[in-house]
């Protein structure tokens, strides 16, 4: 453990990293600090370059950097994942441990960088964070992107607008950049004009970005193309376990449909995910049910349920469109993409051997279906698909006007992860000019508009109907049309900048 020891005086600043990282995020998703969290960052690799081994002391310092930020930052997980799997703890641990090892490297790096060739940290550290951003989103199966820098600002949409342009990696970019200024400016404070240019920029790129914002939210048009309605069953963990109950939450949750329609003519209904507990299509009781129900009052129904393949006994986290018709074969069925890493899927482990455990999981979808109801295109993220910016961005690029994300978040209890989960669809609504409806079976479900604006949310574990209108814009985003070129060109610029500080050694 010696090699992972640091001296007394780091360890306030590792705290207090971790405790602003955690007020920048809900549920408390505070403005402050999202411009302070990765000050004590830059502090610590500053202090680590006067220790005689600075790239260990360096790597030690982002460790801990990471473990105990995301480790705070992720607590909700420890005491929901057990929930799930009796692999659960490994899935925390995997979690906390990833994130840390990327910002280790991010700490590792930018040192060796600024030291050993003379870079600037405010230009090394906001490129190599973005950099590590876009990797975890792109760790295979490991990949897990939760709460992104640039997410800690989606409490604040009109800040946050420049995503229609430069994604949510491109936010944190500039986020990142302004921690390093406000960091240099309080190191360089004897020399008062120093000091003054760093944050005098900080100042301008807020300005510069909230004028943007209130640009974009005065210009914008939004046009109205479809009424949805949201149901929140509240069906508690268990019952959903039980098979005596599962009869019970199929008719409570079709009889909060029929208020949905009672209440209001919506085009379309949404159950939230495994809405229908088990298989679907194994129960002609509840397909006859659901398609009655579309057929009498001519209204789709998303349906959120299990899906099965037969022949290679294949088990999918599904949704199932009834059209107006009652038919739920008419339109393909969606089958979830990305699965948790642990709780869905053990990565690299096949699911034959993971039966011998009773925990064989979930296989990955492959197609991507666009539905329309009424004219109006929409594509399905199911649950944590949410936090993947490429996966919405896709379905806007195939003519989708609006998404509909459902998830079953009652596992994360009366914690900050259906808060935080729920943050990151503002950030897809902005990035794609799209709007999104939500259903969640306990919390918290509602609406955002394209400009990022939430309204008629839920509070957690209430039963309830939600009705909104979604809102499409006409023209595609730049981001839309070009993807994550910001998370992309830091990957690239960090290679450049450790092979230009390579070559000059040798």
């Amino acid at each position: 453990m010696r090699s992972l020891a640091l001296p007394r005086g780091d360890w306030p600043l590792i705290l207090a990293g971790a405790l602003l990282w955690t007020l920048a995020y809900p549920p408390f998703h505070l403005l402050v600090p999202s411009f302070l969290c990765l000050v004590p960052a830059v502090w610590l690799l500053l202090v680590g370059q006067r220790d005689d081994r600075p790239l260990r002391r360096h790597l030690v310092q982002g460790w801990w950097f990471g473990v105990v930020g995301n480790g705070l930052l992720l607590y909700w997980a420890i005491g929901t994942l057990w929930r799930l799997t009796t692999f659960a703890i490994l899935g925390w641990v995997a979690m906390v441990v990833l994130m840390a090892l990327f910002t280790t490297v991010v700490f590792g790096v930018s040192g060796w960088l600024a030291q050993r060739s003379g870079q600037s940290l405010v230009v090394v550290f906001p490129v190599l964070w973005t950099a590590a951003e876009w990797m975890m989103a792109h760790a295979g199966d490991l990949r897990f992107p939760w709460l992104g820098l640039g997410t800690s600002l989606t409490g604040f949409p009109t800040i946050v607008q420049i995503a229609d342009v430069i994604g949510a990696r491109g936010v944190t970019l500039i986020l990142a950049a302004a921690n390093v200024a406000l960091a240099m400016a309080w190191c360089r404070r004897r020399d008062r004009m120093a000091a003054a240019r760093y944050v005098g920029a900080v100042v301008l790129g807020v300005l510069l970005a909230w004028s943007y914002g209130t640009v974009r939210e005065h210009s914008l048009v939004l046009e109205p193309v479809a009424e949805v309605a949201v149901l929140q069953p509240n069906a508690t963990w268990d019952d959903k376990r039980d098979v005596a109950m599962q009869d019970r939450i199929v008719v409570r949750t079709r009889n909060l449909a029929a208020r949905a329609m009672s209440e209001a003519e919506p085009d379309l209904v949404v159950w939230p995910e495994t809405a229908v507990p088990g298989y679907l299509r194994r129960h002609r009781q509840w397909r006859e049910s659901i398609a009655g129900l579309a057929r009498s009052t001519r209204t789709p129904q998303l349906v959120g349920s299990r899906d099965g393949d037969g022949a290679s006994r294949a088990s999918f986290n599904a949704a199932f469109l009834f059209d107006s018709l009652g038919r739920h074969d008419a339109d393909p069925v969606y089958r979830k993409r990305r699965l948790v890493p642990i709780t869905e899927r053990v990565p690299f482990v096949p699911r034959e051997v993971l039966g011998a455990f009773d925990h064989r999981g979930f296989s990955a979808g492959d197609d991507a279906p666009l539905y329309e109801i009424g004219g109006a295109r929409f594509g399905v993220l199911i649950c944590y698909e949410a936090i993947f910016e490429d996966l919405a961005r896709a379905y806007r690029r195939q003519g989708a006007e609006f998404i509909v994300n459902i998830t079953n978040d009652a596992w994360f209890g009366r914690t900050s992860a259906p808060h935080q989960h729920m943050a990151h669809l503002v950030m897809r609504a902005i990035e794609n000019r799209m709007s999104v409806a939500r259903a969640a079976n306990s919390g918290v479900s509602g609406f955002v508009d394209p400009l990022g604006r939430s309204h008629s949310w839920t509070e957690l574990f209430e039963t309830a109907v939600v009705h909104g209108e979604v809102s499409a814009v006409s023209d595609v985003s730049f981001y839309a049309r070009t993807g994550d070129w910001v998370g992309t060109s830091a990957v690239g610029f960090s290679v450049l900048l450790v092979g230009y500080a390579m070559w000059r050694r040798s």
